[in-house]
């Protein structure tokens, strides 16, 4: 109950004495006795926690296009992963180091490029920062253009259409929600607790918060977050180790590109620590410099002075104490929460998306998938079955070289079609590009086109080298529409360009 003062007024019965006797105790009454504020409540049709790619696509095609009254609920930045501490500055950090190797090869075109001064990581952070930030101002703008509600607090389900929401000056209140999309996103995996010293390495997330380029680093992981930065940073000018648990990274790539990346970043210069493991981590008090203790198919070492350990070993979907096992919402083994292919969760009204779901952690995949349920929950009725079809969708590494990659590996397809019924087109070749370096200058170039059945449908499709984030994407139009060898065939290449390969391959 809300505490309330009572007015005192003296009367010819009660002396002035007596009323300030009243007065002093009602005082100290109301400062000893807690008030307990009775939760401001406020109502939604449409609740988005998590304001990242694939709740702001959803909560945007609610409200904007279906006028249903939505509000978003982020306690960080908005954007999510991929503005701030993911596709965004990790690209703008890959073009810095594109820049870096064009230089170290404009002298084989005959320029004379003379660098007055060693790259400038911290102006290029701060320069970094500033642009996410103009970012998340224009996706705050976005949400109001839109008419959408944002709260920046933190989300917390008390049952399936209310929502406990602390705002981040700790008033609460409770939203009444038709409709809840669980947007939460993920968090990189931290360091494995069994690795004495582990706390001393950083996520992910930690890389943008470097303030300056440093000499020597060490990355744990084999994926695209390891592989990327890796490749950054040994693009930058630092000594730069990948500690891998196997022979090759990109495991989940066709292992053509396996092959291929791994043995270029040994050429580039990345020391690979191939079949390793860390046993633990020590700090200097002194110079704040790392040694990591471990083992690889050379044996046992120690790499010391190492100014950043950073692991990169996968992510974990943020549904932890946001009360989903309270809602009764069911998770994974994981943690991932559990949807059909209409992103529909155990719990009737509410759903999920995006990496929280986890078959695939893409940007555009989370807010394809966004737009579709809004359309689908709030549009008209012929959009009642829309849903994300989850097969053939491209991705691409940015990476030293390129990859991109649309459809089944080699051994997939091989899985599911069975060898005699594939026929696999291959191609490696020196891009144009590279004709007037030196031999050990010039970088891989490898296609691979997968086709099954009669009609060699084009089922998988696997490049790397210049340009391939770029290409692929036209390709994933053709793939996405079923086309076939006949219809690479059929198109008239482009010359001299290294796509052309694509559509010329025997």
């Amino acid at each position: 109950m809300l505490a309330l003062p009572v007015l005192v007024r003296a009367t010819p019965l009660t002396s002035a004495r007596t009323t300030t006797r009243r007065l002093a105790s009602i005082s100290r009454h109301l400062s000893t006795t807690p008030t307990i504020m009775a939760p401001i409540s406020k109502e939604a049709d449409y609740l988005v926690i998590g304001g990242g790619s694939g709740g702001l696509a959803s909560a945007r095609a609610a409200s904007a296009k279906f006028g249903t009254k939505t509000m978003v609920v982020e306690s960080k930045r908005l954007g999510g992963t991929c503005v701030n501490v993911g596709c965004v500055p990790k690209k703008v950090t890959y073009n810095a180091a594109f820049i870096a190797e064009t230089i170290h090869q404009a002298k084989d075109y005959g320029f004379r490029v003379q660098e007055t001064a060693p790259f400038d990581w911290t102006t290029f952070k701060h320069k970094r920062d500033a642009y996410v930030k103009r970012l998340n101002g224009i996706y705050e703008r976005n949400l109001v253009n839109d008419k959408v509600e944002y709260v920046r607090g933190w989300a917390r389900l008390v049952s399936k259409n209310e929502v406990e929401v602390t705002t981040d000056d700790g008033e609460k209140s409770i939203v009444r929600a038709k409709k809840i999309l669980l947007a939460v996103g993920g968090n990189p995996t931290a360091g494995p607790a069994n690795i004495p010293g582990h706390e001393h390495g950083i996520d992910s997330d930690g890389f943008f918060d470097i303030e300056t380029l440093p000499k020597k680093v060490a990355l744990v992981g084999a994926g695209y977050i390891a592989v990327e930065f890796a490749g950054m940073f040994n693009a930058l000018g630092v000594e730069t180790h990948l500690f891998i648990r196997h022979e090759h990274f990109l495991r989940s790539f066709d292992p053509m590109i396996q092959e291929a990346v791994t043995n270029e970043y040994e050429r580039l210069g990345v020391i690979l620590h191939k079949n390793s493991s860390q046993s633990r981590v020590e700090k200097d008090a002194q110079t704040g410099k790392l040694s990591i203790h471990y083992k690889d198919a050379g044996g046992e070492g120690v790499l010391g002075d190492v100014d950043h350990l950073i692991w990169a070993i996968g992510r974990t979907a943020a549904t932890q104490n946001i009360g989903l096992e309270e809602a009764g919402v069911k998770l994974g083994s994981k943690g991932h929460v559990i949807v059909d292919e209409y992103q529909n969760t155990s719990v009737d009204n509410i759903y999920s998306l995006g990496d929280a779901t986890g078959p695939v952690d893409l940007t555009p995949v989370a807010i394809a998938a966004g737009r579709r349920l809004a359309a689908r929950l709030f549009g008209p009725p012929e959009f009642k079955a829309l849903k994300l079809d989850y097969g053939n969708i491209p991705s691409v590494v940015f990476s030293h070289p390129e990859v991109g990659s649309i459809g089944l590996s080699e051994p997939q397809a091989v899985e599911k079609y069975g060898r005699d019924n594939l026929k696999i087109y291959k191609t490696a070749f020196t891009a144009m590009y590279y004709a007037m370096m030196e031999p050990d200058q010039k970088g891989p170039t490898s296609y691979k086109l997968i086709c099954a059945g009669p009609d060699e449908k084009v089922v998988g499709l696997h490049i790397l080298g210049l340009g391939s984030g770029e290409m692929l994407q036209g390709f994933g139009v053709a793939i996405k529409m079923g086309a076939t060898k006949a219809d690479f065939d059929s198109c008239v290449a482009i010359h001299p360009t290294s796509a052309e390969e694509l559509v010329t391959l025997k």
